[in-house]
């Protein structure tokens, strides 16, 4: 027996048709706490600046991470569901 058979076989018997949705959940989690880990380092990058250029990138970047993190809730709930 082949190792995709196998696979198949023991997924088909043990009702584990989902494997594909459990790994884009696990995925998605794992980019969710990279981007919150990064919007930290931000916020506490912003407190210590004090140059106008910086700061202004700062922002655009943290907003641009803000709507990355909304967006990987709505597909991780649509998975949920």
């Amino acid at each position: 027996m082949s190792i995709k058979k196998f696979i198949q076989s023991a997924t088909e018997s043990l009702g584990l048709d989902d494997l594909q949705k459990a790994g884009k959940k696990k995925s998605i989690k794992n980019l969710l706490k990279k981007l919150r880990d990064r919007e930290e380092e931000i916020a506490k990058s912003l407190k210590k600046k004090s140059d106008k250029k910086e700061k202004k990138e700062l922002k655009e970047e943290l907003d641009i991470i803000s709507l990355q993190i909304k967006n990987g809730k709505k597909i991780l709930e649509k998975l949920n569901s």
